[in-house]
């Protein structure tokens, strides 16, 4: 691949906040920046970017084999449950080499989306019953490969899961028994390696995740909890998505899944809690005081029903708030972003809750902060050279000003038509630099792994 120029001319860049700056010049060293001047005359040798320029998005919560379900659970009404079914099943078929393919694809799309990292919610471990695979984190390696490959940094949330009701019933025969490593004390000797392998690595962070209070025993938390704490890395956990975890929550242990997270020494400002749906005011003010942050998945949590989470409680709260795109309805971070916004709405019939600049730090710098990726999201100095420029004339954005309200209320992932990641261009006018076809790669992924019974043996 050719060097990439030192000095990008933008157009217009959002540099936080109200900020809009013209005629943005931006230098980079070794994937840096090292300087942002506005209102500058294009150079010889400068990449423009045309539209406005953002910081590279932050998709804080994904499970990338749910891609596969796109438009598959539609029919019949159904419940989170009954989509869960059909979710189990494309888990039971899953080769290393079959995930690392679809994940690819994936991948790719969230990069054509101008995505530049990901948190990958990874549970889905071991080979069939369970049987741990000759290399324990194959199906990791997997996916941190897919998303190289991709051309996007990634901070593989390591699931525990260990069980399949709050009460803390054995794994479920089938799929579900690839999930689990058989104590938290295990999962950590299974997560150590991982982490051992990539700890020098600058595009990679292995973080860890409690699936959920019905995933996890309270006796096999504390494992969990301590390996995060003692590599301070980023600690992720589904939580209140579902009216009946709670009430299970309730009947087993007297109280809310937040105020058992809280018990367990699982809270606090590396802890992230997704989906948080279904909160109490105690709930709110324990993510509060403990400075836990929270993402939520809008799409996803309309597309199952699961209800609107409590968001400007939440934004006002001392923790991160970060977006996902979780199940993959749609891959695309201005449509999460105005959906905290456009639910907020309709559950409080009032506008205007969130301003558009606090809806895209949530898609941006709070998203890698979550994720671990400290010094990126932003457009600053000393800041990773993540740049996505948006298209400010299509048929979406035309007419409409360079601000972040266009970002936010006006785009769509398809109006996104070059990202950088690191000073390197991945996607330039819509094409992927290394991928000639992602949506035929997912096609080809998907369709055999759903649509044929002979998937398990295939190469």
């Amino acid at each position: 691949m050719t060097a990439q120029p030192e000095r990008y001319w933008c157009e217009h860049a959002w540099l936080d906040g109200d900020t809009v700056a013209d005629a943005v010049t931006i230098e980079v060293a070794d994937g840096y920046i090292t300087a942002v001047t506005a209102d500058t005359d294009r150079r010889e040798g400068d990449l423009t970017l045309a539209g406005l320029v953002l910081p590279g998005l932050a998709n804080a919560h994904s499970h990338a084999f749910h891609r596969a379900l796109r438009s598959r659970t539609q029919r019949d009404r159904g419940t989170f449950w009954t989509w869960r079914t059909v979710m189990y099943q494309a888990a039971g078929r899953l080769t290393p080499e079959a995930y690392y393919r679809l994940a690819r694809g994936v991948y790719a799309e969230m990069v054509l989306a101008g995505i530049t990292s990901v948190g990958e919610f990874h549970y889905l471990h071991h080979d069939d019953g369970g049987t741990p695979y000759a290399d324990p984190n194959v199906m990791g390696h997997a996916l941190i490969a897919a998303a190289r490959d991709a051309g996007l940094r990634i901070t593989l949330l390591d699931t525990c899961y260990l069980s399949s009701a709050v009460d803390g019933s054995p794994l479920a025969d089938g799929p579900q028994q690839r999930f689990g490593d058989g104590t938290g004390v295990q999962w950590a000797e299974r997560v150590e390696a991982l982490h051992q392998h990539y700890r020098d690595a600058t595009d990679v962070v292995v973080g860890a995740a409690l699936h959920s209070v019905r995933g996890v025993p309270v006796e096999h938390m504390g494992a969990v909890v301590d390996w995060a704490a003692g590599h301070d890395a980023p600690l992720h956990v589904h939580s209140s998505e579902q009216t009946g975890e709670i009430d299970q929550c309730l009947a087993v242990h007297g109280c809310t899944p937040t105020a058992l997270l809280r018990d367990h020494g699982a809270l606090g400002p590396r802890t992230t809690a997704v989906h948080a749906t279904h909160l109490t005011d105690a709930d709110i003010a324990d993510l509060d005081t403990t400075v836990t942050g929270v993402c939520f998945c809008p799409t996803t949590e309309r597309d199952l029903g699961d209800g609107i989470g409590p968001a400007t409680a939440l934004m006002r709260a001392a923790g991160l708030f970060s977006l996902g795109s979780d199940s993959h309805a749609v891959v695309d971070m201005f449509e999460e972003a105005r959906g905290v916004e456009l639910d907020e709405r309709l559950a409080r019939r009032e506008r205007g809750l969130f301003s558009a600049s606090d809806l895209l730090t949530a898609a941006t710098a709070s998203g890698h902060q979550t994720l671990g990726f400290h010094d990126a999201g932003r457009l600053r100095v000393g800041q990773r050279a993540d740049l996505v420029a948006v298209d400010l004339e299509s048929t979406r954005t035309a007419g409409s000003p360079p601000a972040a309200e266009t970002a936010v209320f006006a785009a769509t992932s398809a109006d996104v038509t070059d990202v950088v990641i690191a000073g390197r261009a991945v996607v330039s006018d819509r094409r992927h630099a290394t991928i000639e076809h992602p949506a035929r790669e997912l096609a080809h992924s998907i369709t055999t792994l759903l649509d044929d019974e002979h998937t398990r043996s295939a190469p």
